[in-house]
């Protein structure tokens, strides 16, 4: 909103300087110190809120009864996830061209799935059932706001040029059309047919595993946080069409606007570290985790590079083929044997390495560490020809 403000009174009074408001570097740059600020100065006021409401965690019996003990961890406050998604959609509606059908389709996403979220975390805290929102009930919200942002992509006049490819990294051509049964049937448009369930599962997908990423001290946060760095990079890149021509990657207009979402959602991460970092003060909860997940998705889906998510998230990769791996590998030999084996001493992946004595916060560096890694690797991987 302050972007089409002082724009609006650059071209009326022309004022000395008011024109770099005009540059996305810019307003990425002043997103990003507005959700930082946001996250530190007001989080406190949240997290001040959440505790005197009584809205603790509470710890799963699972983890609690096994191997892994987080007992002392109940009581901390949870919905942290509040203080992220009000930083990241306060400084994008600041400092964000919100007409565009690319910012806003990302802020509905994160919104989306937040909502969802904090249904499941108020079922928890306030009605103290450890259950929390049905299965069905969150897979419903995935699936819906999956299919929404399939569609858009596909049917939206702003995305029609790009409807239904997608960027693959190695090949000659670096695409793939999704409509890759239309020469069977006469030549007919299937893209969308293709293409929406893939929205779908990506955005189901990686919901879920920042999700199941979210299970220590400042571990989803600061992945999230390294993950939104290359994420910042990546939406500039496609949104320039210097840097897209030289790196032969698509060049979308309006693409470019999705740097200030991006830069607020990696400051806005950075800043509620402060707080989630071990000894955790808050939890996101799945507020902030499905919001996350969702924002995530969102932004690879509209760059045409979500084929790129197993290597820019292969922290939530592992988390989620690490549950996998456990609960199909238990049900097979218990089926066959009567008793249910195990690959891992327990799942998600970083209670397997605590249940071996690791400490969390050493984990939590560790992930951070992989994932810088693998964020550089992505980017280097657009310069492979």
């Amino acid at each position: 909103m302050l972007y089409y403000l002082i724009d609006y009174l650059e071209q009326l009074y022309q004022p000395p300087g008011f024109q770099v408001i005009r540059f996305i570097t810019v307003r990425a740059t002043l997103g990003a110190i507005t959700a930082l600020f946001i996250s530190l100065f007001i989080g406190r006021r949240i997290i001040n809120m959440l505790s005197a409401k009584q809205m603790g965690e509470s710890v799963r019996e699972g983890v609690s009864a096994g191997v892994v003990s987080h007992a002392h961890k109940a009581g901390t406050p949870t919905m942290g996830g509040l203080i992220i998604i009000l930083s990241i959609l306060i400084s994008t509606f600041l400092w964000g061209a919100i007409a565009e059908p690319y910012v806003w389709l990302a802020m509905l996403a994160m919104a989306w799935m937040g909502v969802f979220g904090f249904m499941d975390d108020y079922i928890k805290t306030f009605r103290k059932d450890k259950r929390g929102l049905a299965p069905k009930v969150k897979l419903a919200g995935q699936i819906s706001i999956g299919l929404l942002f399939g569609a858009a992509l596909c049917f939206h006049p702003a995305f029609e040029a790009y409807n239904a490819l997608t960027y693959v990294p190695f090949l000659k051509d670096k695409m793939i059309d999704y409509d890759i049964f239309g020469q069977f049937f006469g030549g007919a448009d299937l893209g969308p047919i293709v293409y929406i369930p893939v929205a779908v599962f990506i955005m189901t997908a990686v919901s879920n595993g920042v999700n199941l990423t979210d299970g220590l001290d400042g571990l989803a946060t600061g992945v999230t946080a390294f993950v939104g760095l290359g994420l910042v990079v990546l939406c500039y890149i496609s949104g320039n069409v210097q840097f897209a021509e030289f790196l032969d990657v698509f060049f979308l207009p309006g693409a470019g606007e999705l740097t200030v979402f991006a830069a607020a959602m990696t400051a806005a991460c950075f800043g509620f570290l402060w707080f989630n970092g071990y000894p955790a003060t808050v939890f996101m909860g799945d507020t902030g985790s499905l919001a996350l997940g969702a924002a995530v998705a969102s932004l690879t889906l509209m760059i045409r590079m979500e084929l790129l998510l197993p290597l820019l998230g292969a922290v939530y990769f592992m988390e989620t083929l690490s549950v996998i791996i456990q609960t199909t590998w238990f049900k097979w030999t218990r089926r066959r044997t009567g008793e249910g084996k195990r690959v891992f001493r327990m799942a998600p992946l970083h209670h397997h390495f605590e249940a071996r004595g690791t400490h969390e916060a050493k984990i939590v560096t560790r992930f951070w560490i992989i994932t810088a890694v693998t964020v550089v690797a992505t980017l280097l991987v657009l310069r492979i020809r």
